[in-house]
């Protein structure tokens, strides 16, 4: 595997030599082309796991698999990378770095892995100097507990380790009797949490750091520009340029971790949203503007006057315009349905409640027949009897008697 080019190596694998590099990395100085190298492989991790679906907005960490927990670390790990890179302009490094660190503290957010005083401070702006020491103090025992955690995780695998090796040596195994490691064992799955967790205190120190440097960063360059240094220069352009292409590929990464917002169900709005003369945030009643045709400046603009209107009316259609959208058509027939389906239902209640009170009244009749039919075949053989009585057997055949 070791020949296989960056593309064609499996995740697991990229994710372990870039992992490798960034352990190198955080324990002493590594050249820079080696950096640079594992953050290529981070980012193609991320490709990576884009591309396989890994991660849903609507999971929970209960939900992922022990497999692919470690991966929830690839944004930290290309973030403290790329912080570790060395160039002339230090504040586009600290700006990709600072991103990064907030996807990865997004996406642990909505798998339910960051803590709630960190959330509720993070939802604050500011808070008191005591209530902020407080919090620090706070996260520091959380992470040496899983600093701890680790640790004896560690040494618990190479006690077990040992006894395994040295229970083969005394005891042939046979082949195929010898135990399998289970990958989604409670061991390794609470190991990866405990890395979680310490990488999500480790990213909340590291964000208030690179905020404090890019602000002095940026009253440095402020500082330079206002003592002779043209604010509109090249370089200037370019930093607007790739502050604009990183937060369009920022915010097509948060995407896949952040929450989605609500759908827009009209055609109009969402073309409007589009074309920038609305916002998503803003609300719509989903009713239908009329669609005028002509030229941008009479359509944007009120027609007030009679040559704007004359004017606006010249690229009109021939054909009658509808008198609704698409959506106001569909909620018009759901309505219809809701209120035929409601009648229907009312109909057959109403048809049951008829049938079971009738029910009784339809058994009274059957019995008072059935009762009618008894009398009669009662009547028919008493009458029956009494004629037997009257006409006893062998009565009006005297010829045919011997004695006759």
């Amino acid at each position: 595997m070791g020949g296989l080019s960056m593309e064609e190596l499996p995740l697991s694998a990229l994710f372990e030599q870039a992992r490798k590099i960034h352990l190198a990395a955080s324990e002493s100085g590594t050249d820079q082309d080696v950096v640079k190298k594992g953050c290529e492989m981070f980012q193609k991790c991320e490709d990576m796991i884009g591309k396989l679906g890994l991660f849903s907005s609507n999971e929970t960490k209960e939900d992922i698999s022990t497999n692919n927990l470690k991966y929830l670390l690839v944004p930290y790990y290309l973030a403290e990378l790329t912080e570790k890179i060395i160039q002339e302009d230090r504040i586009q490094i600290v700006k990709a770095s600072y991103a990064k660190l907030k996807e990865f503290f997004s996406f642990c957010e909505a798998m339910e892995l960051v803590p709630d005083e960190e959330l509720e401070a993070s939802s604050r702006s500011s808070g008191a100097p005591a209530d902020r020491r407080a919090l620090k103090i706070a996260r520091f025992k959380r992470q040496k507990a899983a600093e701890a955690k680790l640790l004896e995780i560690k040494e618990r695998k190479e006690r077990r380790g040992r006894s395994t090796k040295a229970a083969a040596l005394s005891t042939p195994v046979e082949s195929g009797e010898d135990d399998i490691p289970d990958d989604d064992s409670e061991e390794e799955r609470e190991a990866l949490l405990s890395s979680i967790n310490l990488a999500i205190c480790k990213a909340i120190d590291l964000l208030e750091m690179l905020k404090r440097e890019e602000e002095m960063l940026s009253a440095i360059k402020e500082r330079q520009l206002k003592d002779g240094e043209d604010g509109f220069s090249r370089d200037a352009l370019d930093d607007r340029t790739k502050k604009a292409e990183t937060w369009h590929r920022d915010a097509a990464a948060r995407i896949q971790y952040s929450k989605p917002a609500q759908p827009i169900t009209c055609a109009t709005f969402a073309q409007d949203v589009l074309e920038g003369r609305a916002s998503v945030s803003q609300g719509h009643d989903h009713k239908n503007q009329p669609l005028i045709f002509g030229p941008a400046s009479i359509v944007g603009g009120p027609l007030s006057t009679e040559r704007e209107r004359m004017i606006a009316q010249v690229f009109q259609p021939s054909h009658r315009m509808p008198t609704m959208c698409i959506e106001d058509a569909g909620l018009t027939e759901m309505n219809i349905m809701n209120d035929w389906q409601e009648q229907t239902k009312k109909a057959i209640e109403e048809a049951t409640t008829s049938w079971y009170n009738d029910k009784p009244l339809r058994r009274k009749e059957e019995d008072e027949e059935d009762d009618d039919e008894d009398e009669e075949a009662v009547m028919k053989a008493r009458a029956f009897d009494d004629w037997k009585d009257d006409n006893p057997r062998g009565a009006g055949n005297k010829k045919l008697t011997p004695c006759g």
